[in-house]
């Protein structure tokens, strides 16, 4: 899951939006899509566990 968030925050900066936007703010997007990642992924782990 981090890896495809490293994969888009580099094609980002490479070829989208985050080429005109500072690198604080494309780090700072970065930083939250992966904490809302990380939050969702604990919740299916932890609903799929009580499932069953």
């Amino acid at each position: 899951m981090l890896f495809i968030v490293a994969a888009f925050l580099l094609l980002g900066v490479l070829v989208g939006t985050a080429a005109h936007i500072p690198v604080g703010a494309t780090f700072a997007a970065a930083a939250v899509i992966c904490a809302w990642l990380l939050v969702f992924a604990v919740r299916e782990r932890k609903h799929h566990r009580q499932g069953s």
